[in-house]
């Protein structure tokens, strides 16, 4: 497939999949319960946290997750007690257990209480064409008080060849702004142009049939690789093709 049809056949992808009935299977749906900036944030960075394993499992949990914080997370956040963090020991998904859970609370709290919030952090180590230095910070920022050093795992480093997912998808959410009204967009102090694709199984597969990506393991070469091409294709909002490359493989099986 020559590059004009590639990126025409992406382009057709993204308008077919980024699209309303895109939320209703996918966990971008929990921050869309909330209206308050912060709630939208925190409910999205937890969301995406649990983001591996079965679809509507995943969903499930975050429901979960939000009751647990009496559906106003921003608020649990600056003012729980630590009777509040008792409710929480219950919950697990897949690794990602209570313990983890309280631990995670916590870093939000020191996140916002010392550091101004998740998009300060994340804004102020950006570059012009990568937030893989601003993930990197952040995981130090978030996890500067004392812990169970297990917990850190549930937070990926693209600066230890992660290809971090997880927080890559919730960049995305947070920060493009298109009218589709699937990603959230109310973070304006970061370009779309800095975002990377959340690269998974089923988006590296596609992306090897269509030739865009050749490394075998999906990691942070291999996500480099991918922005790269990406970024061929559209340098002020690359992301988007996430919409095809996830709908190609997970609803076609391409």
């Amino acid at each position: 497939m020559k590059a004009a049809e590639l990126k025409s056949f992406l382009d057709e992808k993204v308008i077919q999949y980024n699209t309303q009935d895109f939320i209703d299977s996918d966990p971008v749906q929990i921050p869309h319960l909330f209206s308050q900036k912060e709630d939208v944030e925190i409910a999205g960075f937890l969301a995406a946290t649990i983001a591996w394993g079965n679809r509507k499992m995943i969903i499930k949990n975050a429901h979960r997750m939000m009751e647990l914080m009496g559906n106003s997370p921003y608020d649990f956040i600056l003012s729980h007690q630590e009777k509040d963090l008792k409710d929480l020991e219950s919950f697990v998904h897949r690794t990602f257990n209570g313990q983890d859970f309280i631990v995670f609370i916590k870093g939000l709290q020191h996140i916002y209480q010392k550091h101004n919030g998740l998009e300060a952090v994340f804004a102020q180590n950006q570059e012009a064409f990568s937030m893989q230095k601003s993930i990197h910070e952040f995981k130090k920022l978030f996890f500067d008080f004392p812990h169970a050093t297990r917990t850190q795992k549930h937070i990926s480093d693209p600066l230890n060849n992660s290809a971090a997912k997880r927080i890559n998808m919730y960049l995305r959410w947070m920060v493009r702004q298109d009218t589709k009204g699937v990603d959230l967009g109310i973070w304006k102090s970061i370009s779309p142009a800095a975002l990377s694709c959340p690269l998974d199984v089923h988006s590296g597969n596609v992306a090897r049939k269509l030739g865009l990506l050749h490394r075998k393991q999906n990691d942070a070469k291999a996500l480099a690789e991918l922005d790269t091409q990406l970024r061929i294709l559209d340098p002020n909002d690359p992301v988007k093709y996430d919409f095809a490359l996830f709908g190609l493989g997970v609803f076609e099986g391409f």
